[in-house]
């Protein structure tokens, strides 16, 4: 009666799969994460860099949209706020992070 117990035992442990170790268990969040990284991570970070450069280098006369579509030419620059003038002469103030870039840059033509 033994002999059966201990021989069904050794069955199911020659069937039971062999452990995995806990890095091989982690490598699919790793490439998860690399993929991410690389697609939505690094593309964000980088257009952050370059919005944030364009905005420290504004200057008067520049001519720049703001992210609510108004169209504009800087006329003076604060700490934190810029004051562009629009259409018909009439100026408004507009946080320096609402500045949405170039004006020149959306009306360029490519040239191929």
């Amino acid at each position: 009666m033994f002999n059966i117990l201990i021989s069904s035992a050794h069955a199911q442990a020659a069937t039971a799969a062999p452990s995995q170790s806990p890095f091989v268990s982690f490598i699919p969040f790793i490439l998860i994460f690399l993929v991410m990284y690389f697609l939505m991570i690094r593309p964000q970070k980088k257009r952050m860099e370059e919005e944030q450069s364009f905005i420290s280098k504004l200057a008067h006369g520049d001519e720049v949209y703001t992210k609510a579509g108004i169209l504009g030419k800087v006329t003076a620059i604060a700490e934190k706020a810029v004051t562009i003038e629009i259409e018909g002469g009439a100026k408004m103030k507009v946080l320096k992070t609402h500045i949405g870039g170039s004006a020149a840059s959306l009306f360029a033509t490519d040239k191929k």
